[in-house]
């Protein structure tokens, strides 16, 4: 008796706990396939090879297979990132090995973007830019200051990735009514409902399977296909990287980055609610789920929500942290009538990290509040160039209007109002780079140079 009663204390003990690592036995009432996992997430992971291809593309100039890469759908598209390196073996190499038919631009956030001239959709901006990337030599604009593969990239992230999951997996199908816990996703699959709405939504963070067993250094590492980090990747010992399971992308690698660098938590707090949140829902067994427990389901989404958010706030904080040192090594070399050219591309690059981020802000269709036209107005539509031009509009022709927006002294400051603005807005943790103690030093200097200072 006292076995059985230790066995069954046992048996729910270990049911209650969750998996240490993002896997799950069909659960699904009535299946009779050969399945053993309900876990499917394989068409967000094609769309991860297709972001990372097409940021490569982007940077080789490349129009048509820009194209390919962001909207046709097409089969037989190789991945071109990642791909397999010595000491460092891919087990794909096709997108259609991860899922056919997927693409970039018809699942990117369709509401109006205030950040860019226009106020395109996201999914128009996305393919503007490129577009006008293709009118370029390797991405790379100089007249108007655009960096395309900064740009597209983290744009393409936030309009894709993180709109789809906290705007639309983790919100509206949630619901009690959207694809229920009692009855397969679709006919002839493995899992419920409300698991493959969860799988979805933890597909576009980008996270390996066995995130909880990584350090926030070795997710990094992986994403950077570091040899010396291999075995920590595969993680079934079979000798390759399998991209729908082993491999760190987007999002993810930038939480882990962040907490690598800053000591804060952001990955694995997203990853273990992702990990928390689908315990329950297989716990389940099968059912549907009752109102306490999408509520509690809700909650884990809401911390997952939260997060990552920050983690995006954090890497637009770090931007412009670079955008304000980029612009005191432009006046130290101009000082010293040297060669600019070089901090100059690097301020370009990095502007392009700072507003691709802070729009993909925007791309999750939740209200920002006062904090995104404080970001819109003090990052403008482009880097303030020499002489003091900005881009102020589109021409109607695909073209840039530039004016005057004052110099690039000025434009410093609204570096550190950026970073102020998104440390108070998000409440942010890491807040690498931070230049905000410099604002007195910066406004003595406008003020010697008979500047008036802008305070947004």
């Amino acid at each position: 008796m006292k076995k059985t009663v230790l066995a069954a204390l046992i048996a729910c003990s270990t049911s209650a706990m969750a998996a240490p690592t993002y896997e799950f036995d069909v659960t699904l009432k009535g299946y009779d396939g050969d399945a053993e996992s309900s876990v499917a997430y394989s068409g967000q992971i094609a769309r991860h090879a297709l972001h990372n291809s097409l940021k490569k593309v982007v940077g080789q100039g490349d129009q048509a297979k820009m194209e390919q890469y962001l909207s046709s759908q097409a089969s037989g598209l190789a991945i071109i990132d990642p791909a397999s390196k010595d000491g460092f073996a891919i087990k794909q190499s096709s997108i259609d090995e991860l899922s056919k038919g997927k693409d970039l631009l018809s699942s990117a956030y369709d509401g109006i973007i205030t950040g860019w001239p226009g106020n395109p959709t996201g999914q128009e901006l996305l393919q503007q830019l490129v577009e006008q990337a293709g009118n370029t030599k390797n991405g790379y604009d100089p007249v108007n200051g655009y960096d395309y593969v900064q740009l597209v990239s983290k744009f393409a992230m936030g309009a894709v990735f993180y709109n789809k999951a906290v705007n639309h997996y983790l919100e509206e199908k949630l619901e009690a009514d959207q694809h229920p816990n009692n009855e397969a996703y679709k006919d002839g699959v493995p899992y419920t409902g409300k698991e493959h709405v969860w799988d979805e939504a933890f597909g576009y963070f980008g996270a390996p399977a066995h995130g909880l067993e990584l350090t926030p250094e070795e997710v990094v590492q992986i994403t950077k296909q570091n040899p010396d980090y291999f075995a920590k990747a595969d993680a079934n010992g079979d000798g390759v990287v399998d991209l729908k399971s082993e491999m760190a992308f987007a999002h993810a690698y930038y939480a882990a980055s962040v907490d690598a660098s800053a000591g804060t938590d952001y990955f694995h707090t997203i990853m273990q609610a992702f990990v928390d949140g689908r315990q329950l829902i297989a716990d389940a067994d099968g059912e549907r789920l009752s109102d306490a427990q999408r509520t509690e389901l809700k909650g884990y989404a809401a911390t997952i929500a939260t997060a990552w958010q920050q983690v995006i706030a954090e890497a637009a904080f770090k931007y412009a942290g670079s955008v304000y040192a980029d612009l005191e090594k432009i006046a130290v070399i101009e000082e010293a009538h040297g060669d600019v050219s070089k901090a100059f591309r690097d301020y370009v690059k990095h502007w392009g990290e700072l507003k691709g981020f802070a729009m993909a802000l925007e791309a999750a269709g939740r209200d920002l509040g006062n904090a995104q036209a404080g970001l819109d107005r003090l990052i403008g539509f482009s880097p303030v160039l020499f002489g003091g031009a900005q881009v102020v509009a589109q021409d109607g022709q695909g073209g840039f209007v530039q004016a005057n927006a004052g110099s690039m002294q000025e434009y410093k400051l609204n570096m550190i109002k950026v970073q102020n603005l998104l440390a108070q807005s998000f409440d942010l943790k890491a807040k690498q780079k931070d230049m905000t103690g410099g604002m007195s030093d910066v406004l003595k200097q406008i003020n010697a140079a008979g500047q008036s200072a802008e305070n947004d």
